[in-house]
């Protein structure tokens, strides 16, 4: 009886995740067909779907009661109100429900630092060089971690996994797909950039510096740091210039860490920058302007809002936590209205989790910092908040002309909730991504587990 109640439960889990896994032939992205370590990708099978009689927020602002969102082909297809059920469509029952778009995490460290947490799986912090720009965090990703589901309940769609932030240059992150697989290509989202993970302050002083002998070991180091390596790949590209120019013979060596500094300064990886105070933001925005290059989030950014003007003026995001603070001397001086003055400025503010637990609720962090705002009187409706872990974060990763809204022709990265999603009592009924029902609280064939978790399953009453 326990071998064939195991049995079963691989079996149908096993299904589950190679439906979608990187394995699959389908609607692959072409344009990387060429690049290392290319997306496989393809999306689950979908059917029609037509959510109908919910609030949905479209995530661009506009909010419809007694809405409907029309699911073809793995692409929202209409949005409005009585749409028309097509043949075979599954309907659904929106009456009371809240629908959203797919939440976005543009910090996580899912993969990298999995579940269980033993120093065998911490694979986050390359902690040997203060510039290790040349490691790709999705080298160190574990598909497997039982976070990537319990995020998919907590509604997350797409999420970006970042190296750790001991090094001035953390390396490059990657955007994943909240699907089941087994293998990282597979989890990679189609065509979306590579980050690079920089890191300001106390982090890198602590890790260099601390009595050790070796730079950094003061912020006026860091800087140092930052600036001798962009020169560095100044040159770097200098040398390709002329190289492919004919003005000499002499080839140049392809240096990884250079590499992806090389992607930064030619637009093609976008910089997340981990800072807590605002001077060293502005002066992380003076280094960006020097070499030419663009911040394209700070995360944590505890200070961000005594330079939201500055922020706004530059275009550059501000990923930051509803309330985190005091835990270091830099995350001091920290106001839970943080992310509303942000908005009230015209920045771009974005909620994101950094934790395992902070991910699977990252619609109350939002709640939380909305609800902040209204009480210092900025007056901020969940039409607007909603795109703080929507669009807002899949425009600092690139892909928001894919997913963060619910616009007809992106991908059908949905959640259906219980009620409005900024309630603390809110549940997610089913998540969608792209058109795939990938978790459904009403059909235990729609929660899918790793194979790690399956000693903790009960099944027919047994416990595996």
């Amino acid at each position: 009886m326990f071998k064939k109640s195991l049995l079963t439960a691989i079996l149908a889990i096993t299904s589950f995740a190679l439906a979608g896994c990187g394995d699959s032939t389908g609607d692959r992205d072409e344009s990387s067909a060429e690049q290392p370590y290319a997306s496989t990708y393809s999306p689950l099978p979908s059917g029609i779907t037509l959510i109908r009689g919910a609030t949905v927020l479209t995530g661009d602002g506009e909010r419809i009661d007694d809405g409907d969102v029309l699911i073809r082909d793995g692409k929202i297809a209409e949005v409005g109100s009585d749409l028309k059920a097509p043949r075979k469509a599954t309907v659904v029952d929106g009456e009371g429900k809240w629908v959203t778009p797919g939440i976005i995490d543009t910090h996580s460290h899912l993969g990298v630092y999995p579940s269980p947490s033993v120093w065998a799986h911490s694979d986050g912090n390359e902690m040997t060089a203060p510039n290790t720009a040349e490691v790709w965090a999705e080298h160190s990703v574990w598909p497997q971690d039982p976070g990537f589901d319990t995020a998919r309940i907590g509604g997350i769609t797409a999420m970006q996994i970042l190296p750790g932030s001991a090094n001035l240059f953390g390396g490059r992150s990657v955007t994943v797909k909240n699907v089941p697989s087994r293998t990282v290509q597979g989890l990679k989202f189609p065509g979306a950039p590579h980050g690079l993970k920089m890191a300001c302050g106390e982090n890198p002083k602590a890790v260099y510096g601390l009595g050790r002998g070796t730079a950094p070991s003061t912020r006026m180091g860091n800087v140092a740091g930052y600036r001798a390596a962009w020169v560095a790949a100044v040159d770097y590209r200098e040398k390709w210039i002329d190289y492919e120019a004919g003005k000499t013979t002499m080839r140049p060596t392809h240096d990884l860490q250079m590499e992806t500094l090389l992607g930064v300064l030619d637009g093609e990886i976008l910089v997340h920058n981990h800072c807590y105070r605002a001077d060293e933001m502005a002066i992380m925005l003076d280094v960006a302007r020097e070499f030419g290059y663009k911040v394209t989030s700070f995360h944590h950014a505890v200070e961000s809002y005594k330079i939201a003007d500055l922020l706004a003026a530059e275009g550059v995001c501000s990923s930051v936590w509803a309330d985190w603070w005091g835990f270091k001397i830099e995350a001091f001086d920290m106001v839970r209205e943080n992310a509303a003055l942000l908005e009230e400025a015209g920045a771009c503010a974005i909620i994101h989790s950094d934790s395992e637990y902070g991910i699977q609720r990252l619609n109350q962090e939002a709640a939380k910092a909305m609800a902040a705002g209204r009480r210092a009187g900025i007056e901020i409706d969940e039409a607007v908040a909603i795109r703080w872990i929507t669009l807002n974060a899949a425009k600092a990763l690139g892909i928001d002309d894919r997913t963060g809204t619910l616009t007809e022709g992106k991908m059908a990265d949905v959640v259906l909730w219980d009620r409005n999603p900024f309630s603390v009592y809110a549940r997610t009924e089913q998540v969608y991504v792209d058109g795939a029902l990938v978790y459904d609280r009403n059909d235990p064939s729609r929660q899918p587990r790793t194979d790690f978790s399956l000693g903790l399953l009960e099944v027919n009453g047994e416990i595996l």
